[in-house]
């Protein structure tokens, strides 16, 4: 059969660098860290203190208060970028057929605030069961594809993707095939995330897999540096409106950028730990790129998943140069996690965005906070070190690989 061609026509994005695309391709552009230290809880006992928080978020741009009570912050953030999407997107949903809209969202948590703050309270109170009313539509994953397709009137496919950091690459990926196989004409998708409270801090620092270093926290997210030493908490929501190519051209959409491929794999290894040679990463890359019908040199830059951890960086980065093997050094490579932090569930969206900040301005992202090599990591990679670069970007590739070894990597091609 025949696939649709699928572009994407609307951005929207709540995130530690800004709350508007506009704002986040500013600091994209000019590699600005988004960490300060936690002030919405106390630390004292925490061995990290430090996180990239969404900042001056309006709640009452996007809900009144009885509303805003009905939802936990991973929705809030993730109906807002929605919100913004639409707008971006000029949709009007008035002239569009509410039976071929969905909405695939990711996250990889869910409402762990509200979880937290609830069975607190449940122990506090004696165990005594009185939960809040909203307390399950709160926590559930999948709400938040259900919210925005209720705000919308969308009546398309509509569900939650729960792949850990994968997420949100995995509910792109599903909105783009759903739509070149004439499923749907179009979707809002995306992810959120807001894990940045005790439990959340607590849970990934008893795991090691969080930096602790207070003393620097604003360059403690440090890909590719040898004294990195774990990752940088962030939250947000992005969404993406992928359309079909007919669809958006009929009703005169601007096109951002051409979405050609999405692929799949796992690393059946360890629960958090990535596949020590890179197996499962090299795979995701290698299946997108033959879902694209490109060739390996065609790519021009790799927004990698470069979490800033000791294992990931090095097992990702040797993958690449397994895979591209002397077009791996001639690739722009860099981590935007240097200046987000890790959304989790939501950092294929916000990734995904700069891939198209590099397609539409030929502008490289840099990878911020670099200071010393690391001996494992090859020299001669272009890694975008602490400053954007300016390069002609025609295809770019996004990963994003999640604990239990899910892997997702995206290809997007500039719009011509």
């Amino acid at each position: 059969m025949e696939f649709k061609r699928v572009v994407v026509t609307g951005l929207g994005a709540i995130t530690p660098l800004g709350n508007t695309i506009d704002e986040l391709f500013a600091n994209f552009t000019n590699g600005v860290s988004g960490c300060e230290l936690i002030t919405s809880f106390d630390t004292t006992n925490h061995k990290t203190k430090f996180a990239c928080q969404v900042k001056d978020f309006d709640i009452a741009k996007y809900f009144d208060r009885k509303e805003s009570r009905k939802l936990d912050p991973f929705t809030q953030f993730g109906i807002a970028a929605a919100v913004e999407a639409v707008e971006d997107g000029k949709l009007d949903f008035s002239t569009l057929d509410p039976d071929r809209l969905g909405v695939i969202w990711g996250s990889g948590i869910g409402g762990l605030e509200t979880l937290q703050n609830d069975l607190t309270e449940f122990g506090l109170n004696g165990r005594i069961p009185r939960f809040n009313p909203f307390f399950i539509p709160k926590i559930i994953g999948n709400i938040v594809s259900g919210h925005i397709s209720m705000r919308f009137g969308m009546r398309g496919p509509s569900y939650g993707v729960v792949s850990a950091c994968a997420s949100a690459s995995h509910a792109l990926i599903d909105a783009f095939n759903l739509i070149r196989l004439n499923k749907a004409d179009l979707f809002i998708a995306g992810g959120s995330e807001a894990c940045v409270c005790e439990s959340g801090v607590g849970g990934f620092n008893v795991m090691h897999a969080l930096s602790t270093n207070n003393d620097e926290f604003k360059s403690a997210s440090r890909p590719f540096d040898v004294t990195r030493d774990g990752f940088v908490m962030g939250e947000g929501g992005c969404a993406l409106i992928l359309e079909e190519y007919e669809h958006a051209v009929k009703r005169g959409a601007k096109i951002y950028a051409e979405f050609v491929g999405g692929g799949m794999s796992s690393d059946a290894n360890h629960i958090t730990a990535p596949h020590p040679e890179g197996i499962g990463a090299m795979n995701a890359m290698k299946y997108a790129i033959q879902e694209a019908n490109l060739k390996l040199s065609d790519i021009d830059y790799i927004n990698v998943h470069g979490t800033s951890t000791p294992l990931g960086d090095v097992a990702e980065t040797g993958a690449i140069v397994k895979l591209f093997g002397e077009h791996a050094y001639k690739l722009n490579i860099s981590s935007t996690k240097s200046m987000t932090g890790h959304l989790l569930g939501a950092a294929g969206a916000v990734e995904a965005i700069a891939a198209i900040l590099a397609l539409t301005k030929d502008i490289i992202p840099p990878t911020i906070n670099f200071k010393t090599a690391d001996p494992l990591i090859d020299s001669k990679l272009n890694l975008t070190l602490n400053e954007a670069q300016t390069r002609k970007v025609h295809y770019a590739l996004s990963n994003t690989f999640g604990f239990g070894g899910h892997n997702a990597s995206i290809v997007l091609k500039k719009f011509e």
